[in-house]
């Protein structure tokens, strides 16, 4: 449960084109329940503090949890941001999954260079390695956008500028929102984004550009000239300096604004609104494996022009980490904020790589199962005792059912059959709406007067799965006085299905000490030695992969050659870590191996070009290890 609410502040912008303006023309649904969740605030949850990197205070932090929270949070101390940059989903349609490599195995002695076998997104589409679904219903995601837009405007300071990414998929209705929320006034720029890679289709000019929308929190943003300028190009300056100033040097003067003005070759100029940048190829050392990561050169932009140094950096969506990276590398402070586990990961190494210093954080809210939402809900009814997803209990009109099971749009996740009660539709929260996961007024209203009336005349009793509730006494009297059907409805608290629920990977290891030597100066070491490693999440994904791709290949008439892991396991480990620190609480990275997906080490951000022989060598006596398996899950054993 939330701590408390955090208002959202300040107020969209008076007289501009307000969501409930457009609601009536367009039919907007959704805009009155997002009127009610503007009103309760932001959900302020305990947030703890899971690493330390580096021994400087920067104020420099990477969050774990939703946009909204982690505006809660940042409002709740003060913390804001002076430049905010976000790339959220685009309503695609588009489904984003991570390529995981099993690593090569360590005891194999023939020296030669062995590539893992790739285990690719579409084999594990159905599996933890979904990253996130760029699924939506248009309302819903923009309600969703409109909610996040406001927590982000509320820590922003009076100078701050925001710049939105978004392509042609829904930007021109975010457009909108953001006139509401900024002001038509505060507008600043239109970018577009030009790139020629991604393919090209046969029936259509490609798309080969995404739009960023920039607004100022105010008309007096800041906005750094300098930092905004590009060089003149060669033919530029042959073509049009052409003059002389009184001390002979060579510039360009022209009648400017009401009045003559100069300007010389070296100052470079103001940049067009259109970039043509290109995507990083899969060899450029900023390559960090990610599906959507962005390009530096294209990061840089925004933060030189709307920031100078000191200032604070944000990305609230901020996946593969190339906003905090390049605010760290021009010397701004950053917030990186995300909800999934491999985009905490992705950005805490890349900048503990770039010897940054920050903390980490996670945002309690109770509902931390995988690394992110997507995998969750996919567990979750696996996790529900006798919840069956073949049939709808809802009734559907005979116009739309069909023959495929539960339909995922629809408002029951599932039923349960009970001997006495017969059929017991089930309700899940939505994790990938935060609007979803609060048991609201409005939430019962629509319940009570268009859910319930709405089902099979057989049905007696529904179970309603919650994650934050007003207060579960008044809403069990609203229950009581306004439900004009027979219909019971329980209550279960979805966090307590979430307990206990995690299997922890298993690890057998030993640690050698080597004392420092007079005769050698040779220093002092201790070594950490994996014996063995076992995930019981890593090796159910082989399975699954080994017994589909059997399938496949018997139906195709073709040999299969399965995934096999040594006795050892080691072929599972990602990253080793060691806390010469202290023995609990937050961690401290005091010495770290990476083993990349051909097996070779990256000790300490650094590329040894050695392939990992099973240990992790530090200088002081570890007292904790902690090691994350290639799917990202992460353990820790104390020594």
């Amino acid at each position: 449960m939330p701590v408390k609410y955090v208002p959202f502040v300040p107020e969209p912008v008076k007289g501009q084109a307000v969501l409930q303006n457009f609601n009536r023309v367009l039919r907007y649904k959704g805009a009155d329940d997002t009127a009610g969740i503007l009103e309760r605030g932001m959900p302020l949850y305990e947030v703890e503090k899971q690493e330390t990197a580096g021994k400087d205070e920067s104020g420099n932090l990477i969050i774990r949890g939703e946009c909204v929270s982690a505006c809660a949070y940042l409002q709740e101390q003060g913390i804001q941001a002076d430049l905010v940059y976000i790339d959220p989903p685009f309503a695609s349609g588009a489904d984003y999954a991570k390529k995981v490599y099993i690593r090569r195995n360590v005891k194999d002695t023939l020296g030669k260079t062995k590539p893992g076998r790739e285990l690719d997104a579409e084999d594990l589409r159905s599996f933890e390695e979904k990253m996130y679904g760029d699924v939506w219903e248009k309302e819903k995601y923009l309600n969703w956008m409109y909610e996040n837009l406001m927590a982000v405007k509320s820590i922003m300071s009076e100078t701050a500028s925001i710049y939105v990414h978004l392509d042609y998929h829904i930007g021109h209705y975010v457009k909108i929102l953001l006139d509401e929320i900024f002001g038509e006034e505060n507008f600043r720029n239109e970018i577009i984004w030009c790139y020629s890679t991604l393919g090209r289709p046969d029936d259509r000019f490609a798309p080969k550009h995404d739009t960023i929308f920039c607004y100022g929190k105010s008309k007096d943003a800041y906005f750094n000239t300098e930092g905004a300028r590009v060089p003149y190009t060669e033919e530029y300056i042959k073509s049009h300096f052409r003059d002389r100033d009184d001390q002979g040097r060579v510039c360009r003067k022209r009648f400017d604004a009401g009045k003559w003005r100069t300007y010389y070759p070296d100052a470079g100029m103001i940049d067009n609104d259109y970039w043509l940048i290109p995507y990083e190829n899969s060899m450029a050392k900023t390559r960090v494996d990610y599906a959507t990561q962005k390009p530096e050169a294209l990061l840089e932009k925004i933060i030189k022009a709307s920031s100078d140094k000191g200032m604070v950096v944000a990305d609230f969506f901020g996946g593969s980490g190339v906003t905090a990276a390049v605010a760290s590398k021009l010397g701004r402070r950053f917030i990186h904020c995300d909800i999934g586990v491999n985009s905490i990961q992705t950005a805490r190494d890349r900048l503990k790589a770039n010897g940054a210093c920050f903390d980490v954080l996670e945002i309690q809210d109770g509902v931390r199962l995988y690394r992110n939402p997507v995998q969750t809900m996919e567990k979750l009814r696996s996790l529900i005792p006798g919840l069956k997803t073949d049939r709808s209990a809802e009734k559907v009109p005979e116009e739309t059912e069909d023959d495929s099971g539960v339909d995922p749009g629809k408002f029951w996740a599932g039923y349960i059959s009970d001997s006495k009660l017969g059929t017991v539709p089930v309700y899940l929260p939505n994790l990938l709406d935060s609007s979803d996961r609060f048991l609201s007024r409005a939430f019962l209203n629509r319940l009570i007067y268009q859910i319930l009336p709405d089902l099979d005349s057989r049905i007696k009793k529904v179970i309603v799965y919650y994650i934050d509730i007003i207060d579960e006494g008044e809403v069990k009297k609203r229950i009581a006085e306004n439900d004009r059907t027979v219909v019971e409805i329980e209550l279960r608290d979805l966090k307590e299905v979430l307990d206990d629920v995690i299997v922890e990977d298993y690890a057998e290891f030993h640690m050698e000490h080597t004392e420092a030597s007079e005769e050698n100066g040779a220093a002092e070491r201790f070594s950490v030695t994996v014996d063995r490693f076992a995930s019981d999440r890593v090796q159910g994904k082989i399975d699954m992969f080994n017994r589909k791709g059997e399938q496949t290949k018997i139906k195709a008439g073709k040999k299969f050659i399965p995934i096999l892991i040594s006795d050892e396991g080691l072929e599972m480990i990602d990253f080793l870590s060691l806390d010469c620190s202290a023995s609990e609480g937050v961690w401290h990275s005091d010495a770290e191996v990476k083993i990349d997906k051909v097996g070779r080490v990256v000790r300490d951000g650094k590329m040894t070009g050695v392939f990992w022989n099973g240990k992790i060598d530090s200088e002081q006596r570890p007292l904790r290890l902690k090691i994350r398996n290639i799917c990202g899950d992460e353990t820790i054993w104390n020594l």
